[in-house]
């Protein structure tokens, strides 16, 4: 007789991260670690770092700059291999580069470039034009977003291209206000994306499009800011999309609507990536508020219910979740800690920049400002805890960081500088 074992809720989460890391080809060390930083936002997609004991300090001592290299202005966040850090960028206003380096050094390895730029609107143009999307690894190939709406696959130690994806050509969609703007989500031989006023899953060998699903005319804004992830919610496993005006639940496979909820929006600007938690969903939107949908199911339909809502406005920043809770930098500059079972604000900071990339590990927080600016926080839902703060650029920097092993990827404006990260002998 075969005894069955219940596994805890956070074990089965655990097991099914791990699962989806084996299939999109990164290996996880020993004590549980990678070397890579794989996708947008890390390698399990919500920007919780796995591996040893973060230290406790920005100081000079622990905490020292390997390598610096300038480069054409970008806001796609770094990705990491073990030998690897591609990086993205928009030259003279016309062309999108690809470039390789060396992990230990920064020395260029190759570079590949295509005509790629436009223009964002005018509300949004002092802030640039630069390529958005942060690409995607699955340890062989590089999967890039293009402003002008394409997805572009690169053989990883190349830079050779393999196939490219104009959505505006394939659909007839709008070409979008702000580009390509959604990071591709992996999984295993699949690929998903916000692309051509729609979302679309593509097979990542040969970038057929199996299905598109959420088609809309674009309006204004063309495509969704957000970026879609994969969880399992009332049971069933699925693509969770916030598109331009409503949060869906999508059946990979078949590209079926499972469920979707209206997300108030200003201008359709819903830009963080939505946050499960157990069977609901986080998100919140500019000039609106944050909420709490739960998901359920009964007799083969779901249902979404509202758990919650609060007056605490999103922006572009997407919140770790930690204990129960979300660490969440908002439209007006500050911090702030939401209990997600309850709704309560336990607090809020003074101001610090426009946004904040945000990781996390155990109950530390690391956060790059916009304004060149690291943030090491504790996460502490009694108060706001500030352990440390360190200037690491003179330039502005959008683009989501990266953390791998002991090592940060900080990518600038025009510039990728690496820093190592660990306790001093002094310590």
């Amino acid at each position: 007789m075969t005894k069955m074992i219940k596994l805890h809720p956070l074990a089965k989460l655990l097991l099914v991260a791990t699962v989806a890391l084996i299939e999109s080809g990164i290996v996880l060390g020993q004590d549980g670690s990678t070397p890579n930083w794989n996708q947008w936002r890390g390698p399990t997609r919500d920007g919780l770092v796995p591996g040893s004991n973060w230290p406790t300090s920005l100081s000079q001592k622990n905490l020292t700059q390997l390598w610096r290299v300038e480069l054409d202005s970008s806001y796609s966040g770094p990705i990491v291999s073990e030998t690897m850090v591609f990086v993205t960028g928009t030259a003279e206003k016309k062309t999108e580069i690809v470039c390789a380096l060396d992990r230990k050094t920064g020395k260029e390895l190759w570079r590949i470039q295509w005509p790629g730029a436009l223009s964002v609107p005018f509300f949004a143009a002092s802030n640039g034009s630069w390529i958005r999307s942060t690409p995607a690894f699955d340890g062989e190939n590089l999967f890039v977003g293009g402003m002008r709406d394409v997805l572009v696959s690169l053989n990883a130690q190349t830079g050779k291209e393999q196939w490219r994806v104009d959505f505006v050509e394939e659909f007839k969609s709008p070409l979008p206000a702000f580009g390509c703007v959604s990071s591709p989500l992996l999984d295993g031989d699949s690929l998903y994306v916000q692309a051509g006023a729609s979302l679309v899953k593509l097979d990542k060998r040969t970038g057929k499009v199996i299905w598109r699903v959420l088609k809309d005319n674009g309006g204004m804004m063309g495509s969704a800011f957000s970026s879609p992830v994969l969880a399992s919610l009332a049971g069933q496993w699925q693509l969770i999309v916030q598109t331009r005006e409503k949060l869906v639940g999508v059946d990979p496979q078949s590209g079926d609507v499972l469920w979707e909820q209206k997300v108030p929006s200003f201008r359709g600007m819903n830009i963080l990536t939505p946050v499960v938690f157990g069977d609901g969903i986080f998100t919140s939107s500019y000039q609106n508020k944050s909420w709490l949908f739960n998901i359920s199911k009964s007799e083969g339909k779901f249902q979404v219910k509202e758990a919650w809502n609060n007056k605490a406005q999103g922006y572009m920043s997407t919140p770790v979740v930690i204990d129960g809770h979300a660490y969440l930098h908002l439209q007006n500059q500050r911090f702030t800690c939401i209990n997600l079972t309850t709704g309560e604000r336990t607090w809020t900071s003074t101001p610090y920049g426009k946004y904040s990339s945000l990781v996390a590990q155990k109950d530390l927080i690391l956060a790059l400002d916009q304004k060149g600016e690291l943030l090491l926080l504790k996460a502490n839902p009694k108060e706001f805890e500030l352990l440390g703060q360190r200037k690491v650029s003179d330039e502005e920097t959008w683009a989501h960081l990266a953390v791998c092993s002991d090592e940060i990827f900080i990518r600038e404006l025009n510039a990728l500088s690496v820093y190592v990260w660990k306790n001093s002998k002094a310590d």
